[in-house]
C-alpha cells in the first residue's frame, strides 16, 4: 500500500512529502489509520542526526493516534473501528528476561517506530504518514471518551511521565517536584496530580507559573531564585526531571526527603557530576526511567480515560512541520504540536 508521509532527506535539509509504502495485514496485525501524530523531540534529534547516524530518507513520529481499519485473520484484541495507538516501539524479541517480566521498553533488542529494522527486514517508518501497519501485541486501545488529538502524545509524553511517578509512588501524602514545565513536564504535573500527589514545578522562571497552576500544580517555583533551594531543602519524596539541559544535580538532590529520589527522564548531552556524598547522607536515590512496557501504557490509557487526562496540543497540519520542529528548539509551544494526518 502506498501511503502520503512527510519524511527527512537529510539532516540539514527541511522535512518534505512523500509516499512509503506500507505491508500487507498480517495474521496478528492491523492496520491503522493515522488521524494524529505527535511531534517529539525525539524526532527532532533522530531526524537533525544529533544522536548518531540515520539512513535517510526517515519518516519520524511515535506518538500515534487512530482508528483501526483492518485486521488479520488471527488477531483477537482489535476489531474495525477501534481507536488505537502505537508508542515508540513497535516489537522486542519476546523471548529475554525483561519481556517475560513484562519489561518489553527495556528489551535490548526492541524495535523502535523509526529508525529500526522490522520482523521483515525491512526499515520502520513512523507516524508522519497516513497508515501503519503493526503486530496487536504493540498496539494500544485509546479510550473512546479522549479525542484522538489530545491522546497522541500520551504515547510517548504521556508513558514517559507516568511510569516514574507510577513506581516511585506517586500518590496521596507524597510530595513530588516536575523540573521543567515543557511538553514532558505539563503531562507530569497532570498525572502526579490525578493520583493525588502535592505537585510543585521547578522552574527557571514563573512565566508559566498560571498554566502550572491551571494544570494541577499546587505550588510553582523559579530555580533562578537561590533561595528556592533552600526554603525548600528535604521537601519531596520524588522529582521527575524532565528537562535535557545540563543541572547542578546536587542542589536538586538537595531537596529530596531521606529515601527520596530523582528521576531523570529528560537526557542531558553532557554527564553529570554526582559526588557521592549527595546520595549516601540522606539515602536518595537518582535514577532513570525510559517510556513504559506495552502493558504499562495500557494501564497509563485508561488512566488517563477515567480521570479524562489528555495532552495540552497546537493542532498543526503537514505544511507546517518544519516551522514547528524550530518552535520546538526554542520552547514555543504550549505544549506538545500535533499534526492533524488529514492534511497528507
Amino acid at each position: 500500500m502506498q501511503v502520503n508521509a512527510i519524511a527527512a532527506v537529510a539532516p540539514d535539509a527541511p522535512l518534505e512529502r512523500t509516499t512509503i509504502e506500507r505491508r500487507e495485514v498480517g495474521e496478528h496485525e492491523v492496520r491503522i489509520a493515522i488521524k494524529f501524530a505527535g511531534i517529539c523531540h525525539s524526532d527532532i534529534h533522530t531526524v537533525r542526526a544529533e544522536w548518531g547516524s540515520i539512513d535517510y530518507p526517515i519518516v519520524v513520529g511515535h506518538e500515534i493516534a487512530g482508528v483501526v481499519e483492518e485486521v488479520g485473520s488471527g488477531v483477537t484484541k482489535f476489531t474495525v473501528g477501534d481507536h488505537a495507538g502505537i508508542g515508540c516501539f513497535v516489537d522486542s524479541c519476546r523471548e529475554c528476561e525483561n519481556c517475560k517480566a513484562g519489561l518489553d521498553n527495556y528489551c535490548a533488542n526492541m524495535i523502535g517506530t523509526y529508525n529500526a529494522i522490522g520482523r521483515d527486514g525491512l526499515p520502520t517508518a513512523g507516524g508522519y504518514s497516513e497508515q501503519i501497519v503493526a503486530d496487536e501485541n504493540y498496539v494500544l486501545h485509546i479510550p473512546q471518551n479522549l479525542g484522538l488529538d489530545v491522546a497522541a502524545p500520551l504515547l510517548c509524553a504521556g508513558i514517559t511521565t507516568y511510569s516514574p511517578l507510577s513506581h516511585w509512588g506517586a500518590g496521596p501524602g507524597k510530595k513530588v517536584a516536575v523540573i521543567g514545565l515543557g511538553g514532558l513536564g505539563h503531562m507530569a504535573v497532570k498525572l502526579a496530580h490525578a493520583m493525588g500527589a502535592e505537585v510543585s514545578v521547578l522552574s527557571q522562571s514563573l512565566k508559566k507559573k498560571e498554566d502550572g497552576e491551571r494544570l494541577g500544580a499546587d505550588h510553582y517555583y523559579a530555580t533562578s531564585d537561590e533561595s528556592t533551594f533552600e526554603d525548600l531543602a528535604g521537601e519531596f519524596d520524588l522529582i521527575v526531571n524532565t528537562v535535557s539541559a545540563t543541572l547542578d544535580i546536587v542542589k536538586y538532590l538537595g531537596l529530596l526527603k531521606t529515601s527520596g529520589a530523582l528521576v531523570q527522564v529528560g537526557a542531558p548531552p553532557e554527564p553529570m557530576q554526582v559526588p557521592a556524598f549527595a546520595l549516601v547522607s540522606q539515602r536518595r536515590t537518582l535514577a532513570g526511567s525510559m517510556i513504559g512496557s506495552i502493558a504499562e501504557t495500557q494501564e497509563m490509557l485508561d488512566f488517563c480515560g477515567e480521570h479524562n487526562v489528555g495532552a495540552e496540543v497546537e493542532v498543526i497540519s503537514a505544511d507546517q512541520v518544519n516551522e514547528a520542529y524550530d518552535r520546538v528548539v526554542h520552547s514555543d509551544v504550549r505544549y506538545r504540536f500535533v499534526i492533524d494526518t488529514s492534511t497528507l
